[in-house]
């Protein structure tokens, strides 16, 4: 019900959530520069399911400039070894939806995803139930993962 609402209430505000998720969400933001942050998904698919988002309002990959891209990859390295480090994860998903035909739930920001995985990790309930359950709130995996982009 959360994600229900919250989207119906992102869905009245006209402000793109990723050029805000810094000044309202700051708690759920590990590591910012002037370029780009990473920020923990509000709706995780696993514990540790991260976001690297250019600062800069951008929908299209070929916009962003070298640095800005130089920038998130940077982030994207930090962000799987402050996973391997803190959660010992047995792989990675790392991606991004371009478009809104490639599934990109906010089309207009490009973003990409790191989604921590372990053996064993994908039980009945998305497939059957159509529904995620994570084992850990959201608040918690901060906690543990803010450290780790402190250096």
């Amino acid at each position: 019900m959360e994600y229900i609402r919250s989207a119906a209430e992102e869905q009245d505000d006209d402000a793109c959530v990723f050029c805000i998720i810094p000044e309202r969400e700051p708690e759920r933001v590990l590591a910012m520069s002037e370029l780009a942050y990473v920020v923990l998904n509000k709706f995780p698919y696993n514990p540790g399911h991260l976001l690297i988002v250019p600062r800069r309002h951008s929908g299209d990959i070929d916009d962003l400039h070298e640095d800005e891209s130089a920038e998130l990859q940077s982030f994207l390295q930090r962000s799987v070894r402050a996973l391997r480090e803190e959660s010992e994860p047995h792989g990675f998903n790392i991606g991004m939806n371009l478009g809104g035909a490639a599934g990109a739930g906010i089309p207009d920001h490009v973003h990409w995803h790191v989604v921590p995985r372990w053996n064993g990790d994908t039980n009945f309930m998305p497939v059957v139930g159509q529904t995620r359950v994570l084992p850990e709130l959201l608040s918690e995996t901060a906690r543990r993962l803010t450290p780790r982009f402190a250096s």
